[in-house]
This record gives C-alpha cells, structure tokens and sequence, in this order.
C-alpha cells in the first residue's frame, strides 16, 4: 500500500498511486491477519488506512483505524513537504470503538488542496508513534469557476462476490480514482452484512471465482463485532484503500448494512438468523457503521444523529442525502390511499423540503438509496420502493413522493437532479408529467449506476404513475452475473464552473462512457 502522495495530477489534485492485490492467495493478507489482543508489542500501526469525508468549503472529517490503543493525530499543509504544518489533536482510540477514530478539520482554505498525514502515538508514551499515513483532498470551492466532478455508485461484495486476488480485487477502484474526482458519493450497500463468502464459486462458463474470505464473512452478521467485521473486509483491498487516502466520500446506507429489504419492526422469519430482532440488528450496525465512516451527522449527540444531512459543496453544488431505510414503513402490496410514513418518514419528508427551498446552489443533487419508478418486489406481494408496478395515481409511498415533486414545483426549485444505486445495473430515466398519472410535477432526470463490486440483475419494469420513460439501460440478461462475467458500472457528475452545464456519464469498468446527458441550470422541464 502507498501512503504518501506522490504522483501530481494536472490542474488540480494530487494522485496516490494506488497497487493491485498483490497475493493470489484467497486468505486473509497476513499484514491484517492479527487482531489488537494479539499485536502489542511495538507501535501503533494503521494498516487499514485512512479516509476523509462530508468535506466542505472549510471542514472535513479525517478516519483511521490503529491496531491497538493510540492517540491519532493530524497534521495538514498546503504543500506535501509540510511545512508550515497545522496539528490537529484527536481522540484516544480503543476497543470501545474498535480501535476507529475520526478527527474533524475546521477552518480549511477554500477551493485548496490538503494535504494531510495521520500518525498513531502510544498513549503512555507521545515518543512512540507508527509509520504516518498520508492523504490529500480538495475542499469545496467559494466560487463557482472551478468547477465540480464527482462519482457516484453502490453495492459492493454481494451476493457472494467479494475480493477476487484472480483479478486484482476491486480494480474499479483505481480506474475511478484516476478520474480524479472531488468526492465520492456512495449510494448505499457499502456491505452486504447478509451476504456469505464462500472461499471459491464455480461460474456458469466452468471458471473459479475466488474470495478472500475472513470469520466474519462466514456467516450472516448478528452481533457487533460481526458487522465491524464486514466493515473491515472491504478495507482489505489496495485499490480501495488508495483511492480512500486520495478521494473523500459522502456515504449513505441501504438495507444491507443491516439486512436485505429490511425495515423498522421487522420480527425476521429467516432460520439463518438467531436474533430475530431488526430493530436491535440495525442499532448494532449503525454503530458499526458511525465507527467505520466519517459522516457528519453521525458525530452529533446521540439523540439527534442521522445519516440524512446536506453536504455543500460550494455554489455549483448541495448533496442532499436522503435515508430511504430507517423510517419507512413496513413492506407491504403498497397500495394504501393514505401514507404519512411512506418511504422518508414524515419528519425527513419536511426536512427536505425545506432545506430544498433554502439552497442557493445552482444544482441540487438528490442522493437516494432507492429508486422511484422501478418497481423493486419484496417476494410475491410485497414492495421494497417506492413503486409498486400500479400506473394509476399515487398510492401508498408514493404520496410522499408526489408531495416532494409538487412542492419541487410549485416553490420553483430548479437545477433537482436524482441519483441512486441499489439495483445493480446502470440507466437513465426522465421523468415527465405529459406521460404520467400524476401531473403536478416538473419534469426531472433519475440516473442510475451500479454495482461495484457484486452480482449484476436484469432491470427491473417500469411505474407509471410519475411517467417515467427509460431512456438508456445497460443491464445483464440474467440474475446473478458476476464481475468475471459483466463490468461493473459508476457513474460521473462534472459541472462546468462556466456556463454552470452539469453533464452525466454512465460509465463501465474498463474506461467506456455508455452514456451522456447535458442539462442546462436554472431550467425545469429538461
């Protein structure tokens, strides 16, 4: 793994130059293979790198992991020589948080490039301190000239595809670090806490798929220390650990952080699980999740943490991230004429409106971990999403829905563009009224990509009801396929600090662009 940054990119970041797996053995890298009760002579050490994350025009949140108890620091500087370096004292790391730590960065230089480098300290000795890890970001810009690029994605090590050695674990990593973006928006499913690895799988075509496999990921996750283990597993690989030291991210969460299709109350009937518990499941990975991720709103008080917040990035640019999860109603046939939980509860629903109305950014990104016209089942009678396959007026989630959109339209909030993963193929749908059952909206774009690292699925039907028309899809033929078998799919964001244009690309691994959009800012109807 490379720590320190070293390889410059023209114009405006600099690049890590990320390695490839570099053992072909489907086991666990020895470098990871000892726990904290089992490594305490020498020094902190942070094999699992670093992360930065919710950057804005002047804060940011920095992450590591130690390999026993340690005091983090954080130094960061305008140059990568250091000097004139500022520290920034952060927390005393151990078990309770499984030896995580985040520390926030506040008064950052606009539009500049950060360099940063984290060192661990013993903490009955400040003069034993580990090998520093070394970073860089971009923060938001104060103007607009610069311009924005981010990606976007989702779904990584499921249904049964983790890191392959074979094929360089997951080398989508490093093929979008290359695009030097300004931030990585990860749409949700960064586990599947559900999903078991088997150490080797046979393909339809007669080939081996191998997995790193671990303890963790041998069975469902249940306890605490189950699900920091699936955070871990994906921190194993190079490229992802390279492109966290040079990329920051804004992480949402789906259901399989927890458990597929699941949702509040649930009382599970699946004979893997001995706790049949939802709600206690999903308590036991958020806390896994907070200790894995640096998300702003997860460091709040208690009682007032979310995941859904936004993130501002700058003039051209507001996030805003939605949690289609933790608030919803129970799956059902979903077509009830009345639903104030819906899909957002009603409380996010009236968040979001209002922090729609009061942004000033020319373009409004709706990150959603769910999908709004395709129709997701949840068995034979049952709905995961929004849409239920009833082309008719909105029913059940989906009044909430229209009450966004109309609100959307009728305060004249321009420049809403949807983003979402969780269906694991990539496409783009524009919504109209002209072609719907509900009328009263403006026209918007939903794009879709994903996955980046797990089984590929035929895209789902349609929903009427907010007429959406599919105007491009790439998806597999069957359910299942394997990243051996199908690319991967990310999509890119780029907006113009010019003319304000924001352009959408669907991209596969292996560097093909499959699709484009240009959409014009401050226009509706598009």
């Amino acid at each position: 793994m490379s720590n320190r940054p070293h390889v410059p990119v023209p114009r405006r970041r600099t690049v890590l130059r990320g390695s490839l797996l570099a053992s072909a053995a489907a086991a666990v890298p020895a470098a990871f293979a000892a726990a904290p009760a089992f490594a305490l002579s020498g020094r902190p050490d942070a094999a699992w790198g670093v992360q930065v994350g919710d950057v804005t025009a002047t804060s940011a949140l920095v992450w590591v992991r130690s390999d026993r108890p340690a005091r983090m620091t954080v130094e960061t500087s305008a140059s990568e020589s250091f000097r004139r370096a500022r520290t920034w004292r952060g927390p005393l790391i151990g078990a309770q948080s499984d030896f995580t730590g985040t520390t926030a960065l506040h008064g950052l230089p606009p539009g500049e490039q950060i360099h940063y480098r984290v060192t661990l300290a013993d903490p009955h000795d400040p003069r034993r301190t580990g090998r520093p890890l070394y970073g860089t970001f971009r923060t938001a810009p104060a103007s607009r000239r610069d311009g924005v690029r981010f990606l976007w994605s989702g779904d990584i090590a499921g249904q049964g595809w983790g890191i392959n050695p074979d094929i360089g674990g997951y080398w989508i990593y490093d093929e979008m670090r290359r695009l030097a973006p300004d931030f990585f928006l990860c749409s949700g499913d960064n586990i599947y806490a559900d999903g078991v690895l088997e150490p080797s799988v046979t393909l339809p075509d007669g080939r081996t798929w191998r997995n790193v496999t671990t303890p963790e990921k041998s069975k469902v996750a249940e306890t605490l220390d189950e699900y920091r283990g699936n955070f871990r597993y994906n921190l194993l690989d190079d490229n992802l650990r390279a492109f966290n030291a040079q990329v920051p991210s804004i992480i949402q969460w789906d259901d399989h952080e927890v458990r597929n299709n699941w949702y509040p109350g649930q009382i599970l009937d699946d004979v893997r699980y001995t706790e049949k518990n939802v709600d206690l499941l999903a308590a036991r990975s958020m806390r896994a999740f907070r200790e894995y991720f640096p998300v702003s709103t997860l460091w709040a008080p208690s009682s007032e943490r979310r995941m859904h917040r936004v993130v501002r990035h700058g003039p051209l640019l507001d996030v805003f991230v939605l949690d289609m999860r933790s608030y919803r109603d129970a799956n059902s046939p979903n077509r009830q004429p009345d639903d104030t939980t819906g899909i957002l509860g009603s409380g996010q629903l009236q968040w979001l409106k209002h922090e729609l109305s009061r942004s000033r950014a020319v373009w409004k990104v709706i990150a959603a971990d769910m999908p709004l016209g395709l129709v997701v089942p949840d068995g034979a009678t049952d709905y995961e999403a929004v849409a239920q396959g009833d082309p008719g007026a909105p029913l059940g989630r989906e009044l909430q829905i229209a009450e966004l959109l109309r609100y959307v339209k009728h305060r004249r909030i321009t420049g809403t563009v949807w983003l979402t993963a969780d269906v694991h193929y990539t496409s783009a749908q524009h919504y109209s009224p002209e072609r719907a059952a509900f009328k009263d909206f403006a026209p918007f774009w939903e794009f879709v990509s994903g996955p980046l690292a797990a089984g590929g699925f035929p895209a789902n039907a349609l929903d009427g009801t907010f007429g959406p028309d599919r105007v491009f899809v790439r998806a597999p033929d069957r359910a299942n396929v394997s990243p051996m078998e199908s690319p991967q799919f990310f999509g890119q964001v780029d907006i113009d600090g010019g003319s304000g244009e924001l352009t959408v690309r669907l991209r596969a691994q292996g560097g093909s662009v499959l699709f484009s959009k240009v959409l014009q800012p401050g226009r509706t109807g598009q």
